[in-house]
Parts: C-alpha cells; structure tokens; sequence
C-alpha cells in the first residue's frame, strides 16, 4: 500500500465511525472527546475499473479484490487522534497529532455537517460547520508558518554560507512536508513575491505557508451525517459560499455506510461500497416464497418490518447523494486531490501465466513515466529498464513516456 490517507477531524463527530465503516475495523466509538487516543491503521480501498475484461481476461488480485469489473486497490487510512485548539502549539496530543498527521499524504477532513457538536466535542445544537473547517487550515497553516519563520531564520543566519538560496533553506526546513526547492520556488513566485525574505511582510509570510500546505497537504472534506436535514442545509450553505470553493466537499453518512455494510455481511442485502443502490435478499418477516439468490434456501436471513424501514431511509439516501459517500471521500482525497495513476503491468502477448493475470494494480503519483513505474516495482527492473510496451495500442514506449490512469504496460528489462 503506497499511499496513506489520513483522517482527521474535533472529537465527537463521527471520524471513528467512518474509519470503522471504511475499513470494517471496530476502534472504540463515542460521543466524547478523544474517543481515540493513537492513530489507528486501517486497511481500505479505492476503486479503479479493471483492465482484464479488455483483454478477455479474469483478474487474479494478489492483494485487494476485483467485483464484478471493479477493482478494489488497498490503502491505508489513519484515524489520527489529537485535533484541538492549539495543537500547532503542543496542546493536547497536539505533538503526537502532528507527527502522525504528517505521514498522510491527503487528508480527509470529517466535519459533523447536523451542527450537533461544539468546538470541543461536546453536544450542542446549532454549531456552524464553516467554524470546524476553518479551525483545521489555521491549525495546520500556524503549524506551517512556524516552521518557515525557523527556515526563514537559519537563512539570515548565514548557516548555509554565501551560495544560499531561500528555496533551498526552506525546503530543507520542510522536508517532512515531502517537499523540494524548485516546488517551493514555484510557489513563492506564484504568490508574486521575490525570491528575498527580507521583502515578505506578515501577510506574504502567511499566504506562502497557506499556499504550501495546500499543495503538500491537501483536505477533502467530508461533510458527515448528511442523513440529516440540518445537515443538508448546511451543506447548501457552505457549497454555495466562494470562501471555500478551494475545497472540495464530499456528502456522507459514515453510519449508513457501516449499516450496509453490516448487512450485506449477515446477508440481509447485497451491498457493493460506493455503490448509489442495493439490493435486500433476506426474507422480509418469513414472506419470501422462493428459494435465496445462491439457491440454498437455508441461508436466507430473516428480516424485520424495523430493518427493512430502516433500509429504506438509508436507499433514499444513498439514491440522493450516488451513494454513502465514504467511497467517494477516500477516492476524491486520492484521485482528484493528489492525482493519483492506476497502473497494471501486462504483457503484450498474452497476460497469462502460472502465477494468474492481472494480479497487480499499482497506484502512482502524477506525471509518473515508464521508468518511475519500473522502479516502483523493484529496483533491479528499473536499472535494467530498455523500455516499455504499451498493451492497449501494442506499441513501444520510452523510459521518459508519462503513464495514464489505468495504463497496461509491460516493462522489457535486461535482468
């Protein structure tokens, strides 16, 4: 699993709930503060439409699952624990939360979207969303600036010697934040701004960490319990305001993600996640007359009138928002916010062989070339790469060639 989304979000407002309802894992939930204490690690997935009826072929996943043409690609995902006022300044789990943050590539903001919980967690009524929103970018932008004043500091200490240039000094400042000089040039002449710190007000000090820790740390926000009308109007409200067209915002239920898929489980429905529908295979109070989907009438599972009401809310949910949104999140953080490239290796003459087909799904950052591919595989394949093939249009690709999502390339190597 190369890539790691983490969660983050203020006691209380269902961020437990839907790392248990994205990874089918059972961490404690609560309405109380810190419910969660350490991060817990969770195995998830995200989708990616299979290659292998393409080439008429059945995929054998070496790891996650296909259904149906639909390949589930394992991530991981981190609830990570911490998120108060003043963490940036050690509050709290305020140091644990950002070291543990700082693993994530993307994060998925939950945000309780009814109002029913306050700034610190605790039952209210009420609450606007945009505060919550708000309270994580200027937590992780102090946290940010804090650390570009020190990068801004050893530069005007000399330290680095005459040849100095402030990109480098930052980007050594920052290199937790998987960042490097000619990006952090990029972004200070993006803001218009001289490559001089001496020139940077405040104000530029701020905007240049706010512009950093977009691009390093980008936030989907995932706007929770939208199975309620007070939520639903927030989420109006709030989509509708340009203050935060720089976000993207996700509708979702966490619990209905987890009803579904506690259900589809114990067989009462047939769920597939991130789908908008399902279908109810128990037998409704002892009323079904034939035999279960599978055959086997012994496995039919009794359903209540109670469930089936319950079922029904939850379809008109998922009817109304394309799903329970969970999915969406974790695919939003990671392909539209990152720009992430679903790989597979093939074969150009034929992709069988004794260990199955299309065992492999692999997942690559943006603008990733034949070569990166080769060496995200093993080491020894890069250094012997001579080229790579194109499977789709069956023709010769450079080391050099930038891979398209869903890309099935084979990899000729001197080893």
């Amino acid at each position: 699993m190369s890539y790691k989304i983490g969660l983050v979000g203020k006691p209380s407002v269902g961020k437990s709930s839907f790392f248990n309802a994205a990874t089918m894992n059972d961490v404690p939930e609560g309405a109380y503060p810190f419910t969660t204490i350490d991060p817990s690690v969770g195995e998830a997935y995200v989708r990616v439409e299979c290659a292998a009826p393409e080439f008429d072929e059945t995929c054998t996943p070496s790891v996650g699952y296909c259904d149906d043409g639909t390949r589930f690609v394992p991530v991981q995902l981190v609830d990570v624990a911490g998120l108060i006022p003043g963490a940036h300044e050690g509050k709290g789990l305020g140091n644990q939360f950002l070291s543990d943050l700082n693993e994530a590539d993307v994060l998925v903001h939950v945000v309780d979207f009814s109002g029913e919980t306050d700034a610190e967690g605790e039952a209210t009524e009420g609450h606007d969303p945009r505060e919550d929103i708000d309270f994580l970018e200027a937590e992780l932008e102090m946290w940010y600036l804090e650390i570009l004043e020190k990068g801004i500091e050893r530069y005007h200490s000399g330290y680095h010697g005459d040849e100095g240039d402030i990109e480098a000094e930052l980007a050594t400042q920052m290199d937790a934040f998987r960042t490097n000089a000619d990006e952090i040039k990029q972004v200070v002449l993006s803001q218009g701004l001289d490559l001089d710190p001496d020139m940077w007000t405040d104000e530029d000090k701020a905007s240049l960490a706010r512009e950093i820790r977009k691009r390093t740390k980008p936030i989907v926000v995932a706007a929770n319990k939208m199975d309620k009308p007070a939520a639903r109007e927030n989420y109006d409200e709030i989509t509708s305001d340009p203050e935060y067209d720089h976000l993207t915002v996700v509708p979702v239920s966490a619990h209905a993600e987890k009803a579904l898929k506690q259900a589809d489980e114990a067989g009462v429905v047939e769920y597939r996640p991130g789908d908008a529908d399902f279908d109810l295979v128990g037998d409704v109070a002892g009323t079904r007359d034939g035999p279960a989907p599978s055959g086997d009438a012994s496995r039919l599972v009794n359903v209540s009138e109670e469930q089936v009401e319950g079922l029904e809310r939850i379809r008109e949910f998922t009817a109304a928002f394309e799903g329970t949104g969970v999915q969406r999140a974790l695919e939003t953080a990671l392909f539209d916010e990152l720009g992430v490239v679903a790989v597979f290796p093939g074969s150009a003459n034929g992709s069988a062989s004794e260990k199955g087909v299309f065992r492999d799904c692999f997942l690559l950052p943006d603008g990733s070339t034949t070569e990166d591919f080769a060496y995200h595989i093993h080491s020894d394949i890069g250094d012997g790469l001579l080229h790579g093939i194109d499977c789709r249009a069956e023709r010769q690709i450079g080391g050099d060639h930038e891979l398209s999502d869903r890309d099935v390339v084979e990899l000729i190597t001197t080893s």
